[in-house]
């Protein structure tokens, strides 16, 4: 039986390609593959998530975009202050929930970006 086996990527338009390439990779250590592409492998841990939210939601605030990226990541308050200290727009404090610890910054784009710390 043929399934989804995960997400493959995010795929998006931007103003200026190479400027928003290299405030990931200065700002927040992100390896820029040959194509131009930024990928991570698979710690074998977690899920990758599709989620609809109601048009209604707040959730995406103060974004104006119609997405979120969610990464999952190791260490949720260094990255956050990483991306600070990169001129990124924090969004809210860091969270500790019952399904792991939430930040949130706006990117260069204008892009929401949720950092998820599983425990």
């Amino acid at each position: 039986m043929a399934k989804i086996l995960g997400l493959g990527g995010v795929f998006f338009t931007c103003k200026d390609v190479d400027t928003y390439r290299k405030w990931w990779a200065d700002t927040m250590d992100v390896d820029i593959t040959d194509w131009g592409t930024m990928e991570w492998e698979s710690d074998g841990k977690g899920r990758t998530m599709f989620s609809p939210i109601k048009k209604d939601s707040t959730y995406l605030e103060p974004s104006k975009k119609r997405f979120m990226i969610n990464l999952r990541v190791s260490d949720v308050r260094t990255l956050i202050e990483k991306a600070r200290k990169g001129g990124a727009k924090i969004c809210g404090d860091v969270e500790d929930t019952e399904f792991g610890i939430f930040g949130w910054f706006i990117d260069p784009e204008g892009i929401k970006i949720e950092l998820w710390q599983e425990y």
